[in-house]
């Protein structure tokens, strides 16, 4: 097997579905239906229940962010100082009096440069970095990876999911950009749950989307710089 023919690698079992499901990776229909098999298969639910659990290292790393202080009451002044001085003129009944328009149109001007102003003087919380995911398998092999790409991070995690290395030999991950040659992200270590570190350089590759594949190589990885054993594991890096 090669990774040329590795593009689409076939999700297989209720095991990687599950998976998936707890990624948010899965096709709306797909996770729809996922989400009622929850409720009416107690077996599919507890497969769910064990990936939360199994998967919730990936996100270790990455601690929560809260926004800062000054945002709700900016927003507050937006959503409802406008409201609070209509409110306040039907009271006067002021409606008819031409003082009253022109003085709307003075809160007006002067709403419009809060909008225009706050931002800079609020400025939003920043936007997460992108976060990709991939499920990695191939046809023949019982081989099964799921990775996540943190670009906030610089790193890709890896949840082992099936499939054992022979003895004496070594998982190597591999980053494949169209037609070019792969490139080696890393010998993966043991267990269940890791994180590989990316160079800049491959960050900038992973962040536009790629394929990665996981090929069976000597201990300590490639004696080449290239893929030397089979591909046991593929797939392309999505959006989460």
């Amino acid at each position: 097997m090669t990774l040329a023919d590795n593009n689409e690698p076939e999700r297989g079992g209720d095991d990687m579905i599950a998976a998936e499901y707890v990624l948010g990776v899965l096709p709306n229909d797909e996770r729809q239906g996922a989400a009622r098999r929850i409720d009416g298969e107690p077996e599919f639910a507890r497969l769910v229940d064990r990936w939360e659990v199994h998967l919730s290292p990936l996100a270790e790393a990455y601690p929560e962010i809260e926004a800062p202080a000054s945002v709700k009451p900016a927003v507050d002044r937006r959503l409802f100082s406008g409201a609070a001085q209509s409110q306040a003129a039907r009271q006067a009944g002021m409606w008819s009096s031409l003082a009253f328009w022109r003085g709307l149109a003075a809160a007006a001007i002067a709403a419009l440069a809060i909008y225009i102003a706050v931002p800079y003087i609020n400025p939003p919380a920043p936007v997460p970095e992108t976060r990709l995911v991939a499920s990695l398998a191939a046809d023949g092999s019982d081989v099964r990876y799921l990775a996540v790409y943190d670009a906030a991070q610089g790193d890709v995690g890896l949840s082992h999911v099936s499939g054992e290395r022979a003895a004496g030999r070594d998982f190597e991950l591999w980053m494949i950009e169209g037609t070019n040659a792969p490139v080696s992200m890393g010998v993966i270590p043991v267990g269940s749950t890791i994180h590989l570190k990316i160079s800049p350089e491959l960050q900038k590759k992973l962040a536009t989307g790629a394929v990665l594949a996981v090929s069976l190589e000597p201990s300590g990885g490639s004696p080449t710089g290239q893929p030397t054993g089979p591909v046991v594991a593929a797939g392309d890096l999505k959006n989460i």
